[in-house]
């Protein structure tokens, strides 16, 4: 079959790299893509919002399926038009990614359907967002409502810190029209976990859970980002604490969105955290994570491109359960130096070449190639994930090929997985 990735980061590179790894994949073409991409799948000059011209690319090549990488198009309703042409497609439908596009929707959401997580509440008023926090508990959590690429979530410390940052985006519009909207909430305490699942829309299938790093310094210090680096698995969650994320999160977000006509299909990814009090939802993503993916396919034995499938013809309940290798898989991500304000790019990169040699796998996002050089492009460069027996050796894979690689001003963590061998305290779940 032929298959279109949509989206040009390092997400996008990995499920490429994995869904050529099926039998039953004859081509995969990646719209837009990038260079990286574009070593080992066609890449096509059609931007990821540019619907129709991916419908029209889609219908002229005769594509069987379209597995959709980034959050704005199907909040934009890809899976909508695709659906009304009849063309399969991997993803939810419009209604369904407010999920993801709408964090008071998804909060709202939650208390509905008694779905475990923090108290918040919703405003639109600079002021009364401001008069509210004068009696709150500090520290609170402060959301820009729309999509911000990973770094609309801010924590503050302390009242000033809390009014700079609810100015920021109220009135200063930081984040421009996702910022209508801001969610304040209990800041939580805990170990932060990715869990992400596919889904039919009734079945789910749970992958390995993972642990994304978001902020840009050493020991989570720092802006958000769009996350610097995961591991998978995060070997701290035991068998029963993914149940109840199973039983508790997963399931009653995709029975509740059914039960709300928004009929969920694709991959659903919760953003957790384990508080002594149980697992509770910070977030849904409506697609996979970036750069957890990075981590948890490679581990993948279940044949991607049959998995996605299957959800986007509601046949999920065919396969009982993923495979998975054994070892863990590390990702650290190279980033540009002002990532993730104001990031340099078209700098010269060395030491981009193939490591599979050495159990490591380089996943482009920002890059392209002029003449023999590689140049970089975006905020973050080339996502760099080693897999070995365990967590340790993995990241050493990971860190031995970062040595090799150099571009004015890289910007890394060379702390992925520090939280690794924490104790989480048992829960009475």
């Amino acid at each position: 079959m032929k298959v279109l990735v949509v989206g040009s980061g390092g997400r996008e590179h990995t499920l490429v790299w994995k869904l050529r790894q099926s039998n039953k994949v004859k081509k995969i073409f990646a719209a837009p893509g990038n260079a990286g991409i574009g070593l080992i799948a066609q890449t096509v000059k059609i931007q990821a919002d540019d619907i129709e011209g991916l419908i029209n690319f889609v219908k002229k090549n005769h594509i069987e399926l379209t597995v959709v990488g980034p959050e704005a198009p199907l909040v934009a309703g890809i899976v909508d038009e695709f659906q009304k042409r009849k063309l399969r497609i991997f993803g939810p439908t419009k209604t369904a990614a407010e999920l993801e596009g709408s964090k008071s929707f998804s909060k709202e959401f939650m208390r509905k359907y008694h779905i475990p997580t923090a108290p918040f509440q919703v405003f639109t008023s600079a002021s009364e967002a401001i008069s509210f926090i004068k009696s709150a508990a500090m520290p609170l959590v402060i959301k820009a409502d729309g999509l911000a690429a990973g770094k609309g979530v801010m924590i503050a410390r302390d009242f000033d810190e809390a009014v700079e940052i609810i100015d920021s985006i109220l009135v200063h519009k930081k984040f421009g029209a996702a910022g209508d909207k801001i969610i304040v909430e209990t800041f939580l305490e805990g170990q932060e976990v990715s869990v992400m699942a596919f889904t039919d829309g009734r079945n789910i299938r749970m992958m390995l859970p993972s642990q994304d790093h978001k902020q840009i310094g050493e020991g989570d210090t720092g802006p958000n980002t769009g996350g610097m680096g995961a591991y998978c698995p995060a070997r701290f969650i035991d068998e029963m604490t993914m149940d109840f994320i199973r039983e508790h999160i997963l399931e009653p977000t995709v029975s509740g969105m059914e039960k709300e006509g928004r009929l969920y299909k694709g991959v659903l990814y919760a953003g957790l955290i384990l508080t002594e009090a149980g697992p509770k939802a910070l977030e849904f993503n409506c697609r996979f994570g970036d750069p957890e993916t990075q981590a948890v396919l490679p581990l993948l034995k279940t044949d991607l491109f049959n998995l996605c499938k299957l959800c986007a013809e509601g046949n999920l309940s065919s396969i009982e359960s993923l495979e998975w290798h054994a070892g863990a898989a590390a990702c650290v991500v190279l980033a540009s130096k002002g990532y993730p304000e104001k990031p340099e790019i078209g700098k010269k990169i060395f030491g981009l070449r193939n490591y599979s040699d050495m159990k490591c796998q380089l996943f482009h996002a920002g890059t392209r190639k002029d003449g023999r050089n590689w140049i970089s492009t975006g905020g973050r460069v080339v996502s760099v994930t080693g897999v070995d027996r365990d967590l340790q050796s993995a990241l050493s894979r990971a860190y031995e090929v970062i040595g090799n690689i150099k571009f004015d001003g890289m910007v890394f963590r060379s702390d992925i997985g520090f939280k690794a061998n924490m104790q989480v305290k048992p829960i009475g779940i």
